[in-house]
C-alpha cells in the first residue's frame, strides 16, 4: 500500500497566538520578541510583506515599527504551548498515527485514507477544522513522502489559490512543482549544501530528485541520497511517534540587567534549577550529573570577562528538587567571582537514568527522602493547575533579575485572573 503523509503546519503561530485574543489587530503588522524582548522571532504576514527579517535586533528597526504602527510582543510560551496543544489534540482525532514535529506542526499518516474519502476533501476539512475550534489558520500538505509532503504545505502557504491545501499525490504535479522550486527550500538542504550542490548545477529540487542518488551519497551524504529518493517518491522516513528521550536539560536565560550581586545570581541559578528539575520528571528520569555555568556578556568592550562552568556526578541519581538546589549553590559558591556583571546564567542536567534501573553505590546509603516523589508530585500539579504557585525560598520572592518582558501578553488560557473579558 502507497505511503499517504499530510503535514499540518500552523501559519505564522507566534503571531497568530497573540493576534487571536486580540481581534482589533487582525490587520495590524505583528512581531513576537525573543528572551529579554532582543531580536524579532516571529512576524504577521503584514511584517513579511514590509520585509523585516527574521531575527533582527529590535533596535534595529525602531524606525520602522513606529512608521508602520508594528505592536510588540515578548514571547508568552506558556500560551504559545497551550495553543499548540489544542490544534495537536485535532489533528491526533482525525488520523490514524500523528508525529508532532514542533509546537506549530505534525505529520499525519493518511495511508489509506483515500479509499474512505478524497484526500483534498480530507485535508480541507481538517484546515477548517482547526480554524474553527481554535482560531489558528493552518496550511495542509499531503504526498507520497514527507519530504514532499513539506514542499507541498510550502505551495499551500505560498499560493492562496490552493487555498492553503495542496494534494502532491500525482507525480506529474510533484514534477511541476519540483521544477519552480529552489533547491535551497527542500527539507533538510541547508546553506553549506545549497552551495555545494549549485557548484554541481542542482538548483532546483527537481535536479536534485534528478540527480544520481550513489554520486550524492558518496561526494555528500546519505542523508541527501535519502532526501532525493523521497523527492522521486519513495518513502524513507516512518513517522517518530515516541519522542526520543532528551540528552541533556540545559534551563538558562540572559539577565534582564548585568547582575553583579552574589545574591540575585544565587537566586536566578536556583530559579533555574528548579525549572530543570521540574522539566526532569517531565522525561519521567533521574539525572545524575548536576552543571552549574555563569558568564559575563562578551560583547560589551573593555569590560572585564569572566565564564566559568562547574559539574558534580552524584553518588546516586535523582528528581528531586531539593537535592539538585543543594548541589548546584555548592558548585555556583566555588565559581562565582566578585567584581564582575554577570550577564547570563545556567543550570545543565545531563546522565539520565529510567527509575529503578540504575547500579547504587555501594558505599553510599540511599539518600532519596522516602516521601519524595509524593511531595514532587504535588509541586508539580499545584504548578500546573494555574491556581497557585509553589517555590523554594532559595529562589527568592520578588526578583529583579528576571529577562526583560515589557510586551508580555496576558494568559489568556491558563489563568483563571487572566481570560479575556467580553463586554
Amino acid at each position: 500500500m502507497k505511503t499517504v503523509f499530510a503535514l499540518v503546519d500552523c501559519n505564522n503561530f507566534y503571531a497568530s497566538c497573540e493576534k487571536l485574543f486580540r481581534p482589533d489587530l487582525k490587520h495590524t503588522p505583528v512581531v513576537v520578541l525573543s528572551n529579554n524582548d532582543g531580536c524579532i522571532v516571529a512576524r504577521s504576514k503584514e511584517v513579511k510583506a514590509l520585509g523585516i527579517k527574521m531575527g533582527v535586533p529590535m533596535f534595529q528597526v525602531q524606525d520602522e515599527i513606529r512608521k508602520h504602527g508594528i505592536v510588540c510582543f515578548s514571547s508568552n510560551y506558556a500560551l504559545y504551548a497551550d495553543l499548540s496543544n489544542r490544534v495537536m489534540t485535532i489533528l491526533e482525532e482525525e488520523a490514524p498515527r500523528l508525529e508532532v514535529y514542533s509546537i506549530d506542526e505534525a505529520f499525519m499518516d493518511l495511508t489509506g485514507v483515500e479509499h474512505v474519502t478524497d484526500l483534498l476533501t480530507f485535508g480541507k476539512r481538517v484546515k477548517a477544522k482547526v480554524d474553527k475550534w481554535t482560531g489558528i489558520t493552518v496550511g495542509v500538505g499531503i504526498a507520497p513522502t514527507k519530504t514532499l509532503a513539506k514542499l507541498a504545505n510550502h505551495a499551500a502557504k505560498k499560493y492562496p489559490a490552493t487555498g492553503s491545501v495542496v494534494d502532491l499525490m500525482d507525480p506529474d504535479r510533484q514534477k511541476r512543482l519540483l521544477a519552480i522550486v529552489e533547491v535551497s527550500d527542500v527539507w533538510g538542504v541547508g546553506h553549506r549544501t545549497t552551495a555545494k550542490l549549485k557548484a554541481r548545477g542542482i538548483h532546483t529540487a527537481l535536479d536534485l530528485a534528478n540527480a544520481d542518488p550513489k554520486s550524492i551519497r558518496s561526494e555528500l551524504s546519505v542523508v541527501l541520497e535519502r532526501t532525493i529518493r523521497e523527492l522521486n517518491g519513495v518513502s524513507c522516513l516512518d513517522l517518530k511517534l515516541v519522542r526520543p528521550t532528551k540528552q541533556q536539560i540545559i534551563c538558562s536565560r540572559s539577565f534582564g540587567h548585568k547582575v553583579t550581586d552574589k545574591r540575585e545570581l544565587r537566586e536566578a541559578i536556583a530559579k533555574y534549577t528548579t525549572r530543570a528539575a521540574e522539566k526532569l520528571r517531565g522525561e519521567k528520569r533521574l539525572c545524575r550529573v548536576v552543571s552549574v555555568f555563569i558568564r559575563t556578556s562578551p560583547f560589551i568592550p573593555n569590560e572585564p570577562q569572566y565564564s566559568k562552568t562547574l559539574s558534580v556526578e552524584l553518588p546516586n541519581p535523582t528528581d528531586d528538587t531539593r537535592d539538585l538546589l543543594k548541589v548546584a549553590d555548592v558548585l555556583f559558591r566555588r565559581i562565582y567571582r566578585a567584581g564582575y556583571r554577570f550577564a547570563k546564567g545556567g543550570v545543565i542536567l545531563a546522565d539520565f537514568y529510567e527509575h529503578g534501573v540504575f547500579q547504587q553505590d555501594l558505599f553510599r546509603a540511599d539518600n532519596t527522602n522516602i516521601n519524595s516523589k509524593a511531595l514532587m508530585n504535588v509541586v508539580d500539579k499545584i504548578n500546573h493547575s494555574g491556581l497557585g504557585n509553589v517555590f523554594f525560598a532559595s529562589q527568592g520572592v520578588s526578583p529583579q533579575w528576571s529577562m526583560k518582558r515589557e510586551h508580555l501578553s496576558p494568559a489568556y488560557t491558563t489563568r483563571w485572573d487572566e481570560l479575556p473579558k467580553v463586554y
